[in-house]
């Protein structure tokens, strides 16, 4: 049995892979047909003009679905390792709230465009990262919670240093594009696709697209840490008809219900 086959780590392999090809095909596209210039433009402009926004916007719906999937799998696997913890319960339930709503974020962005929809992006973007960042946190704080018995210290460890690298890609971000847009007061920069490293707040642009893209790519790396736990988790169901009595020549027939839950986590 292949690493990616062992539970459901198939997920967040999954979410961490087609993200990166969504980013990465959604570039290469826009700079070939010469939409966005080569060094470092933002990710939302290399899916702001056909036909990558085709691209972007069908292969990160996906991603979001992925997204939607690996939280809720996460959640479970908290909550069935921990069920009579009260406080791992509040911390898992924020949690999963808040990963939830930073996947409704990045269905905005992938379906409202920067160029046409510069306000319902942004709100996006905001959703997507900004609570991103804090579901995070939460799950660095219920792997700090669950250490050692459910979780090592250097699984701890290796979250809270990517929480780090979050937080300062996102600091970074925020205060180079206040100033940019500072500095560029009254022009469109949600149209502006090419720049001129001779023009002005060139050097803050590209401060601010580094930090989106290392922003992203540390959520990704975030997801990475989930892979090992999730080879530990199965699911199954069970199928019963409900109304109708079996025939007596069924095997076991009196069984009529099932009350067992359909996600279970171990270790």
């Amino acid at each position: 049995m292949w690493w990616f086959q062992q539970g459901l780590c198939f997920f967040p392999s999954a979410l961490v892979v087609w993200s990166a090809a969504t980013f990465i095909f959604s570039y290469v596209t826009a700079v070939l047909v010469k939409d966005v210039d080569l060094l470092v433009p933002y990710i939302s402009d290399t899916g702001s003009v056909p036909p990558e926004r085709c691209l972007f916007g069908v292969m990160l719906n996906i991603s979001t679905f992925l997204g939607v999937v690996t939280m809720f799998v996460r959640y479970k696997q908290v909550e069935a390792l921990n069920p009579l913890d009260v406080s791992i319960a509040r911390w898992n339930k924020a949690g999963f709230a808040l990963g939830m709503i930073s996947c409704f974020g990045l269905c905005i962005v992938a379906n409202f465009q920067k160029i046409v929809f510069i306000h319902l992006h942004v709100l996006g973007a905001v959703l997507s990262f900004g609570l991103g960042a804090f579901y995070i946190g939460v799950q660095t704080v219920l792997s700090h919670k669950m250490q050692p018995h459910v979780h090592s210290k250097r699984i701890f460890w290796v979250r809270f240093l990517v929480l780090l690298w979050c937080g300062l890609s996102m600091v970074s971000m925020f205060f180079s594009s206040v100033l940019l847009y500072s500095e560029l007061h009254g022009t469109d920069l949600a149209k502006k696709l090419h720049w001129s490293p001779q023009e002005k707040g060139f050097t803050l642009h590209i401060v601010s697209t580094v930090s989106e893209w290392s922003l992203a790519f540390s959520f990704l790396s975030f997801f990475l840490t989930y892979i090992r736990d999730f080879q530990k988790i199965s699911i199954h169901a069970q199928v019963h008809l409900h109304g109708h009595d079996p025939p007596s020549t069924w095997p076991d027939s009196s069984v009529s219900h099932e009350k067992s839950p359909l996600l279970a986590g171990s270790l």
